[in-house]
Order: C-alpha cells, then structure tokens, then sequence
C-alpha cells in the first residue's frame, strides 16, 4: 500500500488526481487544470508541489565533512554555513547511487536530500560507510517539502516572510526562518529552471504553509501543480532524472555532469574507476523533424545501426514541439534517427538546456 505525505489532504481538496509514484499517493496533476495549464503557471507565474516525497538525511560530527566529502563527486569542503551544493553519490564502479543535494548546517552538520525511490538504498549506502565518530540520522519521515516555483515565487514568498528569511543566492538557504509563526528551512532552489524555493517543515505544520502560500499566490496566479508539470519542466530544463538519464550501470562521466564530479580531489568512491574508464557515451538534446513523439527507451540509429537510446521524451509545452534526452555514441555525425512503434523519424541534435529563463 501507498505511502500518503501529509499534503494528501490539499491534494483532494485541490483536486490531485492521485497516482502511485515512489511509493507514495501523489498528484500527477489537478482536475480541472491539467500539466498544460500547471506547467505554464511555473514558466509565467507560479506553481507550488509536494515534494514530501523526497529523503532527507542528516550527517553531524567533527568528521563528518571529511567522511561525506569521501563518498560525493563534489568537493563540499569550503562551504559556508548555509550554502547547498549538488553532487553526486557514486559507487564503486562509477556508476551513480543517486543524485543529491548537500546542505551545510554548520562544519559538523550536513543535510542530503536525496530522491524519494532511492531513500533507504542512499540511507544504507551511506550509513555502512562512515567512520564511527560520524552520527547518522534518517529524518525523512519527519519532514515535509513544498516547492514554490516560477518568475513570481520570491514576490509571494515575501508576503509571508521577514526580509531576512529570504535567501539571497542561488543555492542557499535560511535554516530558521518562519512562515505565519511555523518554524521552516528555506532554499532557493529547485527542479524546474525557473526560480523558486523549497520549504522544508515539520508535517504537523506542512497543511497550513502550504494553504497559507496557496492564498496568498491566489492574485498572481499560484496554482497547485503535480508531478506531470515537474517532469516536463526539469525535462525542458536538460536536469537529469535517476532512472532516465542516471544509475547504477551508466558511467557518471557520461551525462553531462562534469561540473559536481571533481576528479582533482584526493580520492572519492569510484574515482579509481572513473580514472580507468574512457568515455564512450554522452548525454545530448534532440528535436524531432518529423512528426511524432520518442519516449524513454527508444532506440537511436545511425544508418542502419543502434547507436543509442532515448533517456526521456515528450512534447514541450513552452517550445511548441517533441523533444529527448539521448545517451549516444560520442562523436557521431550524420543523419540520426528514432525508431517510434517500428517507424523511423529523423533527429536533429540541440544544446542543451532545452529552455532557459531569461
């Protein structure tokens, strides 16, 4: 049985048509608007989701930057308090664990958020590697998440919070800010390439901030928005997915994520075999020429040979047309094609992201 976050109840009020996703009952979008109209409000005006669904782990103790900083991509040494950085969790054949994000607490106090089908592998992963001076904890169970995004989310967020509760820098955030008196962490961050923030709350208080922002959104066309709307949007946004674009068997220097895998760090699980291994296949973005739409799995070819596979596929809402992620052969040039339900529709290769916000 389902797992239901503690905004299960706004989602039926809203309207969530409710769908199995990680384990848990989550909108997939909501009856009357649908992912069209939810995606749009986050590229013009706002969207709010439960992301309740997500892992958050808590590793403290004087060790516990050197002993975290062992097992991520990324160098997170130098951080200042307050500062998030992405990184990914490698093992160690250099294949991904998981994506994640770090939060530093303080120098002896990390929070991960880590995807929500990968929870408990990631609480296992980590906490069977950390020296015993290291204090492990897994509070995902504990917390709720609310994702206020779009070009208008920090004008609403700052009609319920005090000028200092507001982050300043992309990728920070302000631990003990509150909303309406309820105590919450704030990030500005996200998964949609827009702006936008992630609230961070104990459950008891998550129905209340997310109705408190839902009414106060209402004038610049906040609208609830399911898990349909923030596929599309990290899709047109080129951010990876876990299980499309990243896992276990695909070499993470494969995908694009060059910039949170520093291989200048003393040592990190799997750099030995990222250092043996030569890429052979990059992450690139496509548009159809012809008519149709290639989903995840698709086989890519080359003339009459598969040369690759498509990682994630749809229809772009804000660009008017099909596009997909593909994992291909580096150094491919000529004519590229997709074989869509047995008929093969021509590619053409695009950079990546898909869309930037201005």
């Amino acid at each position: 049985m389902a797992k239901r976050t503690p905004l299960y109840d706004m989602h039926v009020k809203y309207g969530g048509q409710i769908v199995d996703f990680a384990g848990y009952d989550l909108p997939v979008q909501y009856e009357g608007l649908g992912v069209l109209k939810e995606h749009t409000a986050v590229r013009t005006n706002a969207g709010l989701f439960d992301v309740s669904h997500m892992g958050e782990l808590v590793i403290s103790g004087d060790g516990a930057e050197a002993a975290l900083n062992n097992l991520l991509t990324n160098d997170i040494r130098g951080m200042y308090d307050g500062q998030v950085r992405y990184s990914v969790l490698p093992n160690e054949k250099g294949g991904a664990v998981d994506d994640v994000l770090v939060y530093r607490i303080n120098g002896n106090t990390f929070l991960l958020v880590v995807n929500a089908s990968n929870a408990e592998k990631d609480a296992r992963w980590i906490s069977g590697r950390l020296p015993s001076d290291v204090t492990f904890s897994n509070i995902s169970d504990a917390v709720s998440q609310i994702a206020l995004q779009g070009p208008k989310a920090e004008l609403i967020l700052r009609k319920l919070v005090k000028e200092e509760y507001v982050p300043k820098k992309y990728y920070s955030f302000v631990k003990n800010a509150a909303i309406n008196g309820m105590r919450c962490l704030i990030s500005r961050t996200g998964y949609t390439g827009e702006s936008g923030f992630e609230i961070y709350c104990g459950n008891m208080d998550a129905c209340a901030i997310y109705e408190t922002v839902m009414q106060a959104g209402k004038e610049d066309g906040l609208l609830p928005a399911g898990l349909g709307a923030r596929d599309t949007l990290r899709f047109e946004a080129a951010m990876p997915l876990y299980g499309h674009e990243l896992g276990e068997d695909i070499p993470i220097d494969e995908v694009g994520l060059g910039f949170a895998i520093k291989m200048g760090k003393e040592n990190f699980v799997g750099k030995d075999a990222l250092l043996r291994h030569e890429p052979q296949y990059e992450r690139v973005g496509a548009k159809l020429v012809d008519r149709g739409i290639a989903r995840e799995h698709c086989p890519v070819y080359l003339g009459d040979e598969q040369v690759g596979v498509v990682t994630s596929g749809t229809h772009s809402p804000t660009l008017g047309y099909p596009i997909a992620m593909l994992r291909i052969r580096k150094g491919l040039t000529g004519q590229l094609t997709v074989d869509v339900r047995g008929k093969r529709l021509r590619l053409e290769i695009v950079p990546l992201p898909f869309y930037k916000k201005a």
